[in-house]
């Protein structure tokens, strides 16, 4: 008998090997990333090419589209990351700065994405003369805006909120301001991070269509993608193009939230704030194969050597602690003096250039007019955000509080809240037109459409971060009903969806220049409204008069965030938060 002599491979080698996770894994890298250098390369085209080659409403470019359009978002999403840890962490831990940034924050939020377009595109297209990338950059840009806040306010809350045990731990191990930010204050706020990056991909679809197809005054470009597709299927009355538009949307999501955002939520639960266990974790099929793989992993550990070498740094990069109490000295307050009398020379210097510009075109009975254009707006936006919140709350406290539920539910939500309203509008118009309806009643139900999401996901998000220790107590002791909700569940979400009804009633004022009118083919209904104002100047190219519509939003939506959602946001910080 003869026995059979393996060669031997010594253990080093043994772990470079590909195992047969890797076989899998790899050509779906492979793929993702051949996929991603097609659609670059489209970028670096000249700009006439988007006249040579129009759009066609032919089913078989969307593959093409969809994947331009995704790479946009994805582009979007890692920039308004940056944004967000730089601007909320600089809002969160100093005092002065909060004091600026935070109402910058409601500003740029009630920016509408049109407005940005109206005054960006050109600055883009300027920055890569003749290239279809200054196009590209503005698309992305347009994007963003629609991202951006909502991260950026999650982040912001989290970081004023971590519980006061915790800070006293970093503080009993000496954790530099580097070593807390990264080792406290990021996995605190992660779970409520990640939903809010979910509702902002899906946020993003919402207004795809203005950021693609861009129209200001004379100037027109049409960038290959879902959102010119849809354009030019509503202009065209294309019911068929508009069916293969969702069917697209919906393979498109599926394939992110598999690929993107399951293996996020999945990852994040490590940094729930309980000492019990999770009684059943998210999982994820590709976070399973990634860990399961041996080349793979090999690759990626130097990486993650690097992100936990940094992460340890001793950098004593720090900011004063807004403390409520604080005792000022004298130095502190004559500091504070003078920054304060900085903000007030700076808001009044923008205040007297605003009402420069405006008034050259603009007389006294318009901007009045377009105040009362506000009030309407303003109604409209409350009611709804209110007729939202009763019915996601229950809902969302519900989703979150059972992981494998929240498991199926997630790529329907990102779904429906990455469903445009645009998709909508011959439904409304022709259900509209038939009917003799008011448009003033029967539109507005599409303003709410994409916003209330925010509210749904931040809900599901505080849930989902809710510790299970109290839960657990809440049972012992018995509370159930309305005790139940008044004195465990609604303090524990409070903070979550402060942020999420934030974004949404800024959102919601955003969504009203796309909901107040709207167009399907020849047949076009405008209802009253400062949103349809700020439409039909920017398609007039009328900068004073788009400059004005965006100015009294900005206001009434800093007005309404500084006497309702603010004082709200300090009871959050003080009286419920988990100490």
């Amino acid at each position: 008998m003869t026995s059979v002599v393996r060669p031997f491979i010594p253990a080093t080698a043994k772990r470079l090997m590909p195992n047969r996770w890797d076989l899998v894994a790899f050509p779906l890298i492979i793929g993702f990333l051949m996929f991603a250098t097609t659609g670059i390369e489209g970028t670096w085209a000249p700009i006439s090419a988007l006249q040579t080659e129009p759009i066609s409403l032919d089913p078989s470019n969307l593959p093409e589209y969809a994947l331009r359009t995704t790479l946009r978002m994805l582009a979007a999403m890692a920039a308004s990351i940056v944004f967000t840890l730089v601007y909320g962490t600089l809002a969160a831990k100093s005092r002065r700065a909060e004091k600026l940034l935070v109402p910058i924050l409601d500003i740029l939020q009630s920016v509408p994405v049109l407005g940005y377009i109206s005054f960006t595109v050109t600055f883009f297209l300027a920055l890569f003369p003749g290239r279809v990338l200054g196009a590209e950059f503005a698309a992305i840009f347009a994007i963003f805006t629609s991202q951006a806040w909502n991260m950026t306010f999650s982040f912001y809350q989290s970081m004023r909120t971590v519980p006061n045990d915790l800070k006293e731990v970093s503080v009993n191990l000496r954790l530099s301001g580097w070593q807390k930010f990264w080792k406290l204050e990021v996995p605190f706020a992660m779970p409520g991070m990640i939903w809010n990056m979910m509702m902002s991909m899906s946020g993003g679809w919402f207004f795809v269509v203005a950021s693609e197809a861009i129209t200001v005054g004379d100037k027109t470009v049409t960038l290959p993608g879902v959102g010119s597709y849809l354009a030019m299927a509503i202009d065209h009355k294309d019911m068929g193009a508009v069916g293969w538009v969702i069917l697209v949307m919906v393979a498109v999501i599926l394939i992110y939230d598999q690929f993107l955002f399951r293996p996020l939520v999945a990852w994040a639960d490590k940094f729930r704030l309980e000492d019990t266990m999770s009684q059943a974790a998210p999982e994820s099929w590709v976070l399973n194969l990634i860990q399961r793989t041996r080349f793979i992993q090999q690759l990626l550990r130097p990486f993650g050597k690097l992100m936990k070498t940094l992460a340890r740094l001793r950098l004593n990069i720090s900011m004063p602690q807004y403390i409520h109490t604080e005792a000022h000295t004298t130095v502190s307050r004559a500091i504070d003096v003078v920054w304060g009398v900085f903000m007030a020379g700076l808001c009044a210097f923008i205040v007297w250039r605003l009402f420069s510009f405006i008034t050259t075109e603009v007389h006294l009975l318009e901007a009045l007019r377009v105040v009362g254009l506000g009030f309407i707006t303003l109604i409209r936006v409350t009611l709804l955000i209110a007729i939202a919140s009763v019915i996601w709350v229950p809902l969302g406290v519900y989703i979150g509080l059972r992981p494998a539920l929240a498991e199926k539910v997630q790529p329907l939500a990102q779904f429906l809240a990455a469903f445009p309203a645009n998709l909508l509008f011959p439904v409304f118009v022709i259900f509209i037109v038939h009917f003799k309806l008011d448009p003033d009643i029967w539109l507005s139900p599409l303003i709410v459409l994409g916003t209330q999401w925010y509210i749904l996901f931040n809900v599901v998000a505080g849930a989902s971060a809710f510790p299970n220790d109290f839960r657990e107590a809440a049972t012992n002791f018995r509370i159930r009903g309305w005790q139940w909700w008044r004195q465990v569940m609604l303090p524990g979400i409070f903070p979550y969806y402060i942020t999420g009804a934030i974004t949404a009633s800024g959102g919601a004022w955003n969504a009203s220049i796309v909901s107040e009118m709207v167009s399907w083919g020849n047949d076009k209904l405008v209802a009253h409204g400062l949103g349809s104002y700020i439409a039909q100047t920017t398609a007039a190219g009328d900068f004073p008069k788009i400059l004005l519509g965006i100015t009294v939003m900005s206001v009434f939506v800093v007005l309404f965030n500084r006497l309702l959602w603010r004082p709200l946001y300090a009871i959050a910080e003080n009286k419920l938060r988990l100490n």
